[in-house]
């Protein structure tokens, strides 16, 4: 199958590396991904896990939970033009790419 290509400009083929997976369990959350994109691929979402107590109360009477987190996720994949900013700039390596084939 035919992936898709580009030329840079001095004319040599470039390959797109899109963005296909984010690894939650290793997001620290610190939206450096969300900042770097240029076209709104990510979105920052509360941390699901299945260690937090459902009726752990904190008494810091702040309602919040000290046990939530959050953590970046993909919300518009098809909007990646594959540059990688988001890896380069993740200090965690969360996110992994692959080229896309060209739709028929």
């Amino acid at each position: 199958m035919e992936k898709i290509t580009g030329l840079t400009r001095g004319g040599i083929e470039w390959v797109p590396m899109f963005v296909h997976d984010l690894a939650q369990e290793n997001c620290i959350g610190c939206g450096r991904c969300y900042k770097v994109c240029p076209r709104d691929v990510f979105e920052l979402v509360e941390r699901v896990s299945d260690d937090i107590d459902d009726d752990f109360d904190d008494d810091d009477d702040d309602d919040f939970s000290d046990d939530s987190s959050m953590v970046m996720a993909i919300s518009n994949a098809m909007d990646c033009i594959g540059c990688q900013a988001c890896s380069k700039v993740c200090p965690k390596d969360c996110h992994s790419h692959e080229p896309s084939p060209i739709a028929a």
